[in-house]
């Protein structure tokens, strides 16, 4: 699947329910109740934004999501993870190898060093820096909540900077001296395949503006009628990024070694200090971007218990 944007609010609504509910049950039943449709009509328009079904994207969310806490929570069992997100012992270890093609305990014994040597960008050479190292640009900041629209995309990282240009482009009407780019992910790419990451690209606006009452166009009505539109909008959705407690990695470079910072946080600094990630969106911050050879200072907000 080629790079896409999923535009449709109500998908949006969708996806985001899912995100914050993977630990534990739950279901396509679930997700149409929240939504308000039937579960035949939402999964149809679900699976024409995202090219999954609703059932599918929770199974491998939560496949993916509990691989990602094994890699980053050395220290816990394979057996407590994989309960945490609705597994027996025997059936996890059954889901976990059918999607990775090796079991829990494999997975975990290699993914530290596949994350290093991933090729997210062909060429470069990552490793790890000493937790030494790491320490020096990392502190903890209690940060605010931050009201923002956004556009959601599904696909690899790699037309970003492009991204960002029609992103600002379109928006550049509510752009001031006091807005804020984020960049939300959702997914670490040495886990899950890039044409399935997902990521919001974000930037601050005034919650009260009269500019984003412009209401969702509903065709039809409820679980019997409606076209591919519903829920589309003049404007991007809106949403509000969590605040609270953060480990804040300060970067300094260039995109093509942001991969590594994140792999030097997961894979040494977490587990060196026992800190633990809780359910909020990790984001970046832009602070500084030279388009002329796309140096950047960004603030990589790992949210922590």
């Amino acid at each position: 699947m080629a790079e896409a944007q999923i535009e449709n609010q109500i998908i949006n609504a969708a996806i985001d329910f899912i995100l914050s509910h993977l630990e534990g049950g739950i279901s396509v039943d679930d997700v149409a109740e929240v939504c308000g449709f039937s579960k035949f009509y939402l999964n149809r328009l679900f699976k024409a934004e995202t090219g999954e079904s609703i059932y599918a994207f929770i199974k491998r969310l939560k496949v993916e999501q509990s691989a990602f806490r094994l890699k980053v929570e050395q220290k816990r069992s394979i057996t407590e993870i994989g309960s945490d997100y609705g597994y027996s012992p025997s059936n996890y270890a059954t889901v976990f190898s059918k999607h990775f093609q090796k079991n829990p305990a494999s997975f975990r014994k290699e993914i530290v060093e596949k994350s290093v040597f991933h090729p997210f960008y062909h060429g470069v050479k990552n490793k790890l820096e000493t937790y030494e190292e790491i320490c020096r640009h990392i502190t903890i900041e209690t940060l605010p909540d931050f009201f923002v629209l956004y556009e959601r995309r599904k696909g690899d990282y790699h037309n970003l900077a492009s991204d960002w240009c029609e992103f600002t482009e379109r928006y550049k009407d509510f752009i001031t001296d006091k807005t804020i780019f984020l960049e939300r992910t959702f997914d670490d790419p040495s886990i899950t395949k890039s044409d399935s990451c997902m990521y919001d690209i974000c930037l601050t606006v005034d919650r009260n503006d009269p500019r984003l009452k412009t209401q969702c166009r509903l065709s039809g009505g409820g679980s019997s009628g409606g076209d591919a539109d519903l829920g589309t909008n003049s404007m991007p959705s809106t949403a509000v990024i969590q605040g609270g407690k953060f480990a804040v990695y300060h970067y300094k470079g260039f995109p093509q070694q942001i991969y590594a910072a994140y792999q030097n946080f997961f894979c040494r600094w977490l587990s060196e200090t026992g800190n633990r990630l809780d359910d909020r969106s990790a984001f970046d911050i832009y602070r500084k971007i030279d388009c002329a050879n796309l140096y950047m200072e960004l603030e990589i907000c790992f949210p922590i218990v």
